[in-house]
């Protein structure tokens, strides 16, 4: 019977990842804790005087400063600090909560982005709802034997961290995910919608593990499969509890 294998928060989009052993998916609502908080750059049009969700290219992300892909949340409870770990710098602790304290994040942040690229410029944050890639508020689910069938493709294992997905089932056939659209899938105690397949973009060409871009994940998808879509986004219909190793079937 397929099952969860991994959950994975991201408190701030782009930057960091954090595993769980267990969330509480909500109606209606995006993953709690997961892309609470998005950083804009200097081209951004998120207007902070009426915030609402804003497309992805309005902050700063993987596709455009690789490095950002390595760091990890080594810690964080709301309401109490964030600690940002990233393998050739030191440890990074604020409370994101605190904007006094967004400087400093900021400023300790702009060393991971090219000096090419759109600077980052504030921490920020949509009410009720976290700032997800798709204009929904959305779950991302991926299939761990879909990862193994593109890893072989590309000549190397790729590490589940590279995808930003929110959760991970084992016990999938490769692909089964695309015939899910449309279809209720439960998830331990949660429903989900499944609505569709996941685009990706150059952030996945990124190794998690060192922030360097190490496989052509686009051109493998195109060229074995002639799409670049990994992963699909559902939208949360029944609340419930999710733990790891949780069942998870189609409705």
């Amino acid at each position: 019977m397929p099952s969860v294998e991994h959950i994975f928060c991201h408190p701030i989009k782009g930057v960091g990842r954090m595993a769980l052993e267990a969330i509480r998916l909500e109606t209606g609502k995006t993953m709690l804790g997961d892309r609470l908080w998005a950083v804009t750059h200097e081209a951004s049009k998120f207007d902070p005087s009426a915030p609402a969700w804003t497309p992805c290219p309005n902050f700063i992300r993987g596709a455009k400063a690789p490095m950002l892909q390595a760091i990890a949340v080594s810690q964080y409870v709301a309401g109490s600090d964030m600690v940002l770990t990233h393998p050739d710098h030191p440890p990074f602790r604020f409370d994101p909560e605190d904007a006094a304290q967004h400087a400093g994040f900021i400023a300790w942040l702009a060393q991971f982005v090219p000096e090419n690229r759109a600077q980052p410029q504030a921490l920020v944050a949509a009410p009720d709802r976290g700032m997800t890639d798709s204009p929904f508020p959305s779950i991302s689910i991926l299939n761990l034997a879909s990862l193994a069938e593109l890893s072989a493709k590309a000549g190397t294992v790729m590490d589940p961290a590279r995808f930003r997905g929110n959760i991970w089932l084992d016990g999938v056939d490769a692909w089964e995910e695309f015939d899910w659209i449309g279809k209720t899938l439960r998830i331990g105690e949660a429903h989900v919608l499944i609505k569709e397949r996941i685009g990706r973009c150059m952030a996945t060409t990124v190794d998690p593990t060192t922030g360097q871009q190490n496989v052509a994940t686009l051109k493998v998808l195109e060229a074995n499969w002639g799409h670049t879509d990994f992963g699909v986004y559902g939208e949360v219909v029944k609340t419930g509890m999710v733990d790891r190793y949780d069942g998870a079937h189609i409705l």
